[in-house]
């Protein structure tokens, strides 16, 4: 599943509170307690930004932003109760983009995160690169060795979908409500598109690189971590 916000928050009516009103307001936002539970989230999940608590009850917000730093650019907000000079600019240092102090009003860490949103859709223009092959996340286009690769729409909500959540196994019941939006899609066309996006991608279609299956599972596309 694909989440707009994650908050990482120990106080569980704070988060309970403030994840109601981001969805209320069309933020599809969800909370775990601490970094155990976020180590969980991201086996079955991903989101597009996240909102961290320093002090958490099974752990520290500084040493887990430094861990998701290690596997992501993903836009990180501090939302602390410390507010002196250096913890804000700690939090900055080890890769935090925002810090926002408790107590909080909920409009303007609303307009904070739909900000954050706009910017980090803004970077899905970029292309993204992997073995011979460009994707443009925009404007929805692969080209292979320089020349245009026409996909059929369903391959490229596909394509785009599992380059999305990169390197993180995605079930094949998310590929369906996600991609398809239908419960009812079968394994049969799912395992069709997937055969038509190999050929498309692969060097070796029977021997993949970047489309990794796991059987019973899903898939993953596998690219090399980005800098």
């Amino acid at each position: 599943m694909v989440y707009d916000c994650l908050m990482i928050e120990d106080e569980a009516p704070l988060a309970e509170n403030t994840c109601k009103y981001l969805n209320l307001s069309g933020i599809n936002a969800a909370a775990v307690s601490g970094v155990e539970e976020y180590l969980e989230f991201i086996k079955d999940n991903t989101t597009r930004m996240i909102l961290l608590d320093i002090n958490l009850g099974d752990g520290c917000g500084y040493n887990l932003c430094r861990q998701i730093r290690e596997e992501t650019q993903v836009p990180i907000i501090f939302v602390s109760c410390q507010t002196e000079e250096e913890n804000i600019l700690l939090g900055l240092n080890v890769g935090g983009d925002d810090f926002i102090c408790k107590p909080y009003s909920l409009p303007i860490l609303l307009a904070k995160v739909r900000a954050v949103l706009r910017r980090y859709s803004a970077g899905d223009d970029r292309i993204i690169s992997f073995g011979e092959c460009q994707v443009n996340m925009k404007e929805e286009t692969l080209f292979k060795k320089g020349e245009p690769v026409l996909l059929k729409r369903m391959e490229m909500k596909l394509l785009l979908y599992l380059i999305r959540n990169r390197n993180r196994l995605v079930e094949k019941e998310e590929l369906f409500k996600e991609v398809w939006q239908e419960a009812y899609v079968g394994d049969g066309t799912l395992n069709v598109h997937i055969r038509k996006l190999r050929e498309k991608v692969e060097d070796n279609p029977s021997s993949p690189v970047y489309i990794i299956t796991e059987y019973g599972k899903g898939y993953m596309f596998r690219l090399a971590k980005e800098n």
